[in-house]
């Protein structure tokens, strides 16, 4: 038995180590998909994320996110953390696929890639302080009592929703307050001008190709690791549609977008491999190889059209951070009751109400936040400090201060 949980909890930890991986994926992705003036500012707060985030996770997001015995709303099992013990000794029984100390850590990097969406969608014209006031908020109180509702236990997975790895619990939840975020924020300055939308192009497609490839192996961690075990056959299939979701997203968003706009857009090709694995993450173990490629390749298309969209609403997403992650997480989400395992019309409506569950909590939470942000210290830089960056104005430093660039 014990031979069996040293195995299990290996490959948990080597799986945490993925996730904690992915923090570099996001970094290297936003900074890749804007410009150059304002990488320190974008590193600064992807660095935070993790740090405050596993810092808010073990005093009070763990025990909020998983109570034990609740009312299956919300829950709180005390301050820090507390292990099990026996006799004086960690507790081995805990679980069959981990220790006490393992669950901690790998619930813990979830809880901030929920976070670091949002770092994205309001990259280039955030105040620092605000977003750092919102990312203790929203990480260490809405984030695990929404988390509660299904992996502790809570109410929606008494009625039967099914979320594996976070399409919804993690993307969704990170989607939502980024979609909320920017609205209130406003669109960068020329953005949208004269009734034309107006392009910044990324200052590096190089840092944005590799963060979606470490994104892509950090998921092998993620997905993988959800299975809470080694067990070989869940995890091998795991992984194996996770692969083929992602491959697929990114076909099929290249072939899409290029039919609309007549050219080979890498952006489109990053964000539909990433559309992909939001897209497959919520039933990664219940789907076949077939239904995993038709999952991320409708998630590919979903990607270009959320994409126009977002444009067309006039709303400012810097990174696409609101298709991939909570356009293609809505639509994981919903897939659990279209393909695999749990297909069904009573499945769809539960993963519906699942969604809309967590659609109410993200966006009045999210808001609450923002708002009060808004009109208290307010959320938004000054037209000088935009203009010439944040990293001039909020960091005093140039991201590539030794070789002399200085271009906007």
């Amino acid at each position: 038995m014990e031979g069996l949980l040293t195995v299990n909890n290996v490959w948990m930890m080597i799986c945490t180590g993925l996730v904690f991986f992915m923090h570099l994926g996001f970094a290297f992705l936003e900074i890749g998909l804007t410009r150059q003036k304002n990488t320190i500012n974008i590193l600064f707060k992807n660095i935070f994320i993790i740090t405050m985030g596993l810092l808010l996770y073990c005093l009070l997001g763990f025990n909020l996110m998983y109570p034990g015995e609740f009312n299956g709303y919300i829950g709180f099992a005390g301050f820090g953390l507390s292990s099990p013990l026996v006799d004086g000794s960690l507790d081995l029984a805990y679980s069959e696929g981990y220790t006490y100390w393992t669950d901690f850590l790998f619930q813990g990097m979830f809880a901030a890639t929920a976070a670091t969406i949002v770092s994205g969608a309001v990259a280039e014209r955030m105040k620092l302080s605000a977003f750092m006031i919102f990312v203790i908020i929203y990480v260490g109180i809405v984030y695990p009592i929404a988390g509660s509702w299904k992996w502790g236990g809570g109410f929606l997975d008494e009625m039967g929703f099914y979320d594996f790895a976070g399409s919804t619990l993690v993307h969704s939840v990170g989607g939502w307050a980024a979609l909320v975020a920017i609205w209130l924020l406003g669109a960068r300055i020329g953005k949208f001008k004269d009734g034309k939308i107006g392009v910044f192009p990324g200052h590096s497609m190089p840092f944005a190709t590799a963060g979606v490839l470490i994104l892509w192996l950090g998921w092998f961690g993620f997905n993988g690791g959800s299975v809470l075990s080694a067990d070989p056959e869940l995890t091998s299939l795991t992984l194996v549609t996770t692969c083929l979701a992602a491959a697929a997203g990114g076909v099929a968003s290249f072939i899409f977008s290029t039919m609309m706009y007549k050219n080979y857009d890498i952006t489109m090709f990053l964000n539909g491999i990433l559309g992909g694995l939001v897209g497959i993450t919520a039933g990664a173990d219940q789907m076949s190889p077939t239904d995993a490629v038709l999952i991320g390749a409708i998630a590919g298309v979903i990607i270009v059209l959320g994409v126009a969209l977002i444009d067309k609403i006039r709303l400012d997403d810097p990174v696409g951070a609101v298709a991939v992650h909570l356009i293609c997480g809505i639509w994981g989400t919903l897939a659990v009751g279209i393909f695999g395992n749990l297909a069904g019309f009573d499945q769809f409506i539960t993963q519906l109400i699942g969604v809309g569950c967590y659609a109410a909590i993200c966006i009045v939470g999210a808001f609450l936040i923002f708002y009060i942000l808004k009109v208290t210290i307010g959320i938004r830089v000054s037209k000088v400090e935009e203009t010439e960056g944040l990293d001039q104005h909020e960091h005093g430093m140039d991201a590539y201060a030794d070789f002399g660039l200085r271009q906007h």
